[in-house]
């Protein structure tokens, strides 16, 4: 059985004390939550306050983003290294945001992943189509070369989560219908599977893109589909423990 996971994505959003603030509205409103796995992803800024704040709890932390090399003169990047010290133990890799406005390549993504995985953190990958990729049918092509390019030369799928966000649905009210989003996470898995073998059946799989409380429930009940990567819902408190609750009614 695999144990869902909602992750909360806040971007560049909330200032140390923001963050503190709902971190701790989060932190005293997951009771009788104990089937999902919490995990939220505050600025870089705000890593290590929001690290004390959910200390000894089943919260876990996530950087939005890490650099591929352990240190040197990378100005403005951030080491694995240094994310794990300030308290995570997952980071974001290969958002959409990242790979449209930073230019992140899947070699990029691929190395990111490489290093995540030997500083001990669990990288969360991302992968999905644009609409335009969508409309010319070529959903399967663009997402199978973004997994097995991301995975490229890495052994295992221990410790992998993977996310498929459809780039047309992350910050615009739109959203995969279940069934669309299901038929994307089983052919992940299926690429996963000619890999990875019987492994596959393990990881999780995540959908993002304006996942709400009102939505989660369908797409949760996919058999493929093993939890959330929420943006802008994750940022407003109760709307994210909506999401958490209802992901752990139904799984």
């Amino acid at each position: 059985m695999r144990k869902p996971i909602v992750a909360g994505n806040w971007k560049m959003h909330n200032t140390v004390q923001e963050s503190i603030a709902l971190a701790k509205y989060i932190k005293d409103g997951i009771a009788g939550t104990e089937k999902t796995e919490i995990v939220l992803a505050p600025p870089f800024t705000a890593l290590y306050s929001v690290s004390a704040v959910i200390k000894d709890t089943k919260i876990s932390l996530a950087s939005q983003n890490i650099f591929y090399e352990d240190k040197g003169a990378y100005t403005g990047e951030v080491a694995p290294g240094m994310i794990k010290d300030a308290g995570c133990t997952y980071a974001i890799i290969g958002h959409s945001e990242r790979r449209k406005y930073f230019y992140e390549r899947d070699e990029d993504v691929n190395l990111k992943v490489k290093k995540a995985l030997a500083t001990g953190l669990t990288p969360i990958v991302c992968v999905g189509e644009t609409e335009e990729e969508r409309v010319k049918d070529v959903t399967e092509f663009v997402v199978g070369v973004q997994v097995k390019k991301a995975l490229f030369e890495i052994n295992s799928l221990n410790n992998i989560v993977i996310a498929y966000e459809p780039v047309w649905a992350i910050g615009t009210g739109k959203v995969a219908t279940p069934m669309e989003a299901e038929e994307v996470h089983r052919f992940i898995r299926g690429v996963l599977s000619e890999m990875y073998g019987s492994a596959s059946t393990d990881i999780r799989i995540l959908y993002g893109g304006s996942v709400t409380p009102e939505n989660v429930g369908e797409l949760i009940d996919m058999e493929d589909i093993d939890g959330a990567l929420v943006g802008g819902a994750s940022l407003k408190p109760d709307t994210f423990l909506g999401i958490i609750r209802k992901v752990s009614e139904k799984k």
